[in-house]
């Protein structure tokens, strides 16, 4: 069962991590403008959570009447439910910094700085919830980086014609500081389930990333009310080069597509840890520069082939490592089981 919620997270994640830049920078390529708007699609589609803890619901309900128990929609619990709105605020904040920087930024460029949150993610994990390197952890981090470092040679000449430098400047400067505000809130995640002095599950889970993206959208709509973009809105759909009826198509795939992105990344954090979790979204970012490549025509430079292979490898790293620790522990765990007889024998002696 847990490595089936690890294969399910991370193709749910693969899916929003591939598409969710994809159809935010169609929503800007073709006349979009509204960034609060961009942030809303971001969580809007926590709705979407409410099928599984309903069939959660109904399950838990079904073996409670067989025991004559009593049976809540919601597990949270305060300590854990205040951890949540906290991050869910932040989480507000921090997308709204990345929408900002994909309405100025080629979708290669984006991705290089974002997969350079890997290095702080390892950072603040140390830091907040102890997690231990090894060799194999330390040479994935180090892969992934030089990775994404790589992606930033030459970028520039990507820069899109009708912007100026200032904006894409400010645009490169603000997604630097969406990875690093990100690079903080998952083990901030992590270790509100450390916190949380309650049983956790991934029940408990969807729990959580319903409140995230719930307070989330409600920092946005806060924001689209501040900015006007509810007035400003209709117009836009009407003048939207796609048309009017694919302006709400690319609004609510736009919604759809970037729940799976969070719910796989928080889903992680519950089955392995927030660095397995920023590996992962690390992994997949040169997927994302080779469909912007194919969707958008960007140019594939030979870095981006390189960034390709060495997060391959860097992927192919981390899992050897984890592999190779289960292993040992198993192996030692065994050695001290068949210790135990021979001791026990020795003290009756």
């Amino acid at each position: 069962m847990a490595r089936a919620l690890v294969i399910i997270n991370c193709i749910i994640l693969a899916i929003g991590n591939w598409g969710g830049p994809l159809i935010m920078r169609l929503y800007f390529n073709n006349g979009g403008h509204r960034i609060w708007f961009s942030t809303f699609l971001e969580t809007a589609g926590f709705p979407i959570i409410f099928i599984p803890l309903l069939f959660s619901y109904h399950n838990r309900r079904r073996s409670n009447n067989n025991e004559g128990e009593n049976t809540r929609f919601f597990l949270i619990k305060p300590r854990l439910l205040m951890a949540a709105i906290l991050i869910g605020i932040l989480s507000g904040f921090d997308n709204y910094l990345y929408a900002y920087g994909i309405a100025y930024l080629p979708v290669s460029t984006a991705a290089l700085i974002i997969a350079s949150q890997l290095a702080f993610i390892a950072i603040f994990s140390y830091f907040m919830v102890s997690h231990k390197f090894t060799p194999f952890t330390i040479n994935a981090v180090v892969l992934l980086t030089v990775g994404a470092a790589v992606l930033g040679m030459h970028t520039e000449t990507d820069k899109p014609i009708h912007e100026t430098h200032k904006q894409y400047m400010i645009g490169f400067l603000v997604t630097v500081a969406a990875a690093v505000m990100y690079a903080f809130l998952l083990p901030l995640v992590e270790l509100a389930y450390q916190k949380a002095k309650q049983p956790m599950s991934y029940t408990l889970v969807l729990e959580v990333q319903m409140i995230l993206c719930f307070l989330a959208s409600l920092v946005s709509l806060i924001g689209m009310l501040i900015a006007g973009d509810f007035e400003a809105l209709p117009k836009e759909a009407r003048e939207f080069k796609l048309g009017e009826a694919m302006f709400y198509v690319v609004a609510v795939l736009s919604a759809i597509i970037w729940q799976g992105f969070f719910l796989g990344a928080i889903g992680l954090i519950f089955c392995a840890s927030s660095l397995v979790s920023g590996i992962m979204i690390s992994v997949l970012l040169p997927i994302t520069e080779v469909l912007a490549v194919i969707f958008y025509h960007e140019k594939f430079q030979k870095e981006k082939g390189l960034s390709l292979a060495l997060s391959l490898w860097g992927f192919v790293s981390y899992f050897y490592g984890e592999i190779k620790a289960d292993k040992d522990k198993r192996i030692q765990e065994e050695a001290q089981l068949n210790s135990l007889p021979r001791r026990t024998r020795s003290t009756e002696c």
